[in-house]
């Protein structure tokens, strides 16, 4: 029997290398012997790097940044070769940056972002996948292209503040100073929302709130933002304010798509295909993924559903292993996912669920399996 694990990172408890390390104990008591199969996940939020490097080679660099209020931080990145880097936006501009401060979504700066991109660019990189999840900013990327050198210029040819509040000032651009790298690289942007940057379903009215916004700020920052996208769709002369993902991370995306080449993907089967999913399937009897928690979303580009629609389409079957069941979680049975197993029946509280977390991946594990071995025994037998 072989078996392959494939869990995203349960955030707050587990990572998805611990899970594994769980599962190997779990799985050699119910399978003597059983070939295992470790396959971290991510699909473009925490942790999506490491599993990259555990999967491709490749080391880590640093590099030190502008944090989403400022502050100095140490942006870790990944180098899987030579031409390729691979850096997560929320090293650099992400909440949990913030360390406890209130958000301030009026004065949050892709800026670090944006260091962090040019760092790699003038280290000689020409392919550069940035992972979109988890920012703390709603500036339409605005901070993160001042640092590539694009000056966005107010009435009095001054240049904005590189935040959200600079948005509603901008009224012109200039890309003398640009950094030369940055037409010829392939930017890779991974997301898992296709919201476009305006609008109800746009950047500030869907996750403005989550970064601290109030509902006043957020009409600022819309009409700031429609302003802002304005200017940029006439230097540029294409539409940039609805293409599908263009509201991810606060909008990151929109001046990239004007002044380079970029390609907006699907996080996770960007990832599946870079660690070539499919043909580690060839001679696969099970699948074990899992995440944190299960629910409607996680059937709109998470790592369970990506993994689902791959198992099924080889017929290979797929089964996970989860923190907790939201709203919605069965629908992840529509995407290829057999059977489901929580984490929380034998926890009395979250907080109890996460100051045991590896006992209770465990125990989950073990009635999977339990299971399982049920549906051997019947195999075969006229029910």
């Amino acid at each position: 029997m072989k078996i392959l694990f494939a869990p995203d990172s349960f955030k707050g408890s587990l990572s998805s290398f611990q899970t594994i390390e769980l599962l190997h104990t779990v799985t050699e008591k119910h399978f003597p012997g059983c070939q295992m199969v470790d396959l971290p996940m991510g699909d473009g939020g925490e942790g999506t790097v490491e599993a990259l490097l555990h999967a491709l080679g490749g080391h880590y660099g640093r590099c030190t940044v502008s944090g989403p209020l400022g502050d100095p931080v140490e942006a870790r990145y990944g180098v899987l070769n030579d031409t390729t880097a691979i850096l997560e936006m929320a090293q650099a501009s992400g909440l949990p940056l913030l360390n406890g401060r209130t958000p301030d979504v009026l004065h949050a700066s892709s800026l670090g972002t944006g260091q962090l991109l040019r760092h790699l660019l003038e280290q000689g990189y020409t392919t550069v996948y940035l992972l979109l999840g988890g920012s703390a900013t709603n500036d339409g990327g605005l901070g993160a292209a001042t640092a590539l050198g694009i000056r966005f210029l107010d009435a009095d040819g001054q240049c904005v503040s590189p935040d959200g509040a600079g948005l509603e000032r901008v009224v012109s651009v200039d890309t003398s100073a640009m950094v030369p790298q940055l037409r010829q690289a392939r930017l890779i942007l991974m997301c898992d929302v296709k919201n476009p940057l305006l609008g109800p379903q746009g950047a500030t009215w869907v996750y403005g709130r989550q970064k601290g916004a109030t509902p006043a700020q957020q009409t600022r920052l819309e009409a700031g933002m429609e302003n802002y996208c304005t200017v940029l769709e006439a230097a540029c002369g294409r539409r940039l304010q609805d293409l599908p993902g263009s509201g991810a991370a606060g909008g990151l995306a929109v001046p990239l798509l004007a002044f380079s080449r970029v390609e907006i993907c699907s996080g996770i089967e960007t990832v599946l295909s870079l660690v070539g999913f499919d043909d580690l399937l060839a001679d696969v009897d099970l699948v074990v993924t899992g995440e944190g928690r299960l629910d409607a979303q996680s059937t709109q580009g998470k790592v369970l559903s990506g993994i689902g629609r791959h198992c099924a389409r080889r017929g290979v079957p797929a089964v996970a292993v989860v923190g907790c069941l939201g709203e919605g979680a069965e629908q992840i049975y529509d995407c290829g996912i057999s059977a489901v197993v929580s984490c929380m029946g034998g926890a009395a509280s979250l907080e109890d669920a996460l100051a045991r977390a590896d006992e209770l991946f465990m125990e989950a594990a073990d009635r999977m399996y339990r299971m399982i071995k049920v549906g051997l025994r019947l195999q075969g037998r006229a029910l």
